[in-house]
């Protein structure tokens, strides 16, 4: 397959000329395959259309292959809005060979801090949709969203970097709890999508394939990401979720809510997560099938029941370690049909202080 190459400056000069022109009414349609130099920007009001899209990160980058215009630039009260990319036929946003950067080498020696790493990143929009693509190779987290509301993600589908190191340092596919387990891995947290601070009203819906570490992970953290990235006068909380229809594999858990040091966490609906990794050629199981708050200090302090409430748990399918595992303080938390099989090792792993549960 031949990619042309210089396609993000291919592709900034078409979005800017269809920007400009009212006979298009802000959309562009986009085919044929791309080397992503760098990062595509998509200003606001605008919708990109990839139709049988083939982009590719070029070999030895540090840059986003997607970008909202104004991320880092705008305030709270002034956020790029309706911001739309929509894949059909078969479009894959593939992250090319890794570049090595990741959390504990960025910012280090002249590298650049690790949110480069993310096929898409979306800071402070309001009103988006991503939809219809094939994600591969992401070398962090694949979709990136920080202080974004009022948005969908549906119907992507993932496939992380499945290697690990051996003993003798080969490089080879399959990851396996028995062989090295996640300290192994080739690449770390190859997240599928990653709700940050800020994130509210948003609907994620129909998501499969494989990832790393978790497939869809809700995060309130107030870290150097946030900061770096908060726009002025921004609310950090996360509220407003639904989470549904998931069909995927992850070697850590196939969705993950955690918030720490006076973050919200508030109004989540997990709906259907089914474990697709019976037989699978990437991993042999995860460890969580949903898991909510950890036992670990990431934050300045664990959460309290007055910032982490009204949480909804419904028809999980799970053959990792723990179909379902909680821990910190849980106020309003309802689960329900929590299930596990082939062997799973508890349908239910609770050090959470719960008020108003109900577990059933």
């Amino acid at each position: 397959m031949e990619f042309m190459k210089n396609g993000a400056a291919i592709l900034n000069g078409r979005i800017k000329q269809a920007a400009g022109d009212p006979d298009t009414g802000r959309v562009l349609t986009v085919t044929g395959n791309f080397e992503i130099e760098d990062t595509v920007l998509i200003p606001s009001g605008f919708t990109l259309i990839l139709e049988d899209c083939h982009l590719r990160m070029a070999e030895g980058t540090f840059c986003n292959l997607f970008r909202n215009e104004g991320a880092g630039k705008n305030d709270a009260a002034h956020p790029d809005r309706d911001i739309r990319i929509l894949g059909r036929g078969r479009t894959i946003l593939d992250g090319g060979a890794y570049n090595g950067l990741s959390e504990k080498n960025a910012g280090k020696d002249g590298l650049p801090d690790i949110s480069v790493n993310n096929l898409i990143l979306f800071a402070n929009v309001e009103g988006f949709e991503i939809a219809g693509i094939h994600l591969r190779n992401q070398r962090w987290w694949a979709v990136d969203l920080l202080f974004c509301r009022r948005g969908t993600l549906r119907e992507l589908d993932f496939l992380a970097d499945d290697r690990r190191v051996t003993e003798s340092g080969e490089l080879v596919p399959y990851l396996s709890h028995k062989n090295g387990g996640y300290a192994a891995c080739h690449i770390f947290n190859a997240d599928g999508i990653d709700l940050r601070c800020g994130c509210r009203d948003i609907l994620i819906d129909h998501v499969t394939g494989f990832t790393e570490d978790d497939t869809v992970a809700v995060t309130g953290l107030r870290g150097e990401l946030e900061a770096f990235w908060r726009p002025e006068g921004a609310d950090d909380d996360i509220r407003n979720i639904t989470i549904r229809n998931l069909n995927c594999e992850a070697f850590c858990s196939n969705v993950r809510l955690l918030n720490q040091g006076g973050v919200k966490l508030y109004n989540i609906l997990i709906d259907g997560v089914q474990d697709s990794s019976m037989g699978s050629p990437h991993m042999d199981r995860g460890i969580c099938g949903v898991r909510i708050g950890d036992n670990r200090l990431y934050g300045e302090r664990h959460s309290t029941f007055e910032e982490t409430f009204n949480i909804t748990v419904r028809n999980v399918f799970s053959r990792a370690g723990c179909a379902l595992r909680l821990a910190g303080c849980i106020d309003g938390l309802t689960a329900e049909n929590i299930r596990g099989f082939d062997g799973c090792g508890r349908i239910l792993e609770n050090s959470a202080q719960l008020r108003n549960e109900v577990l059933r």
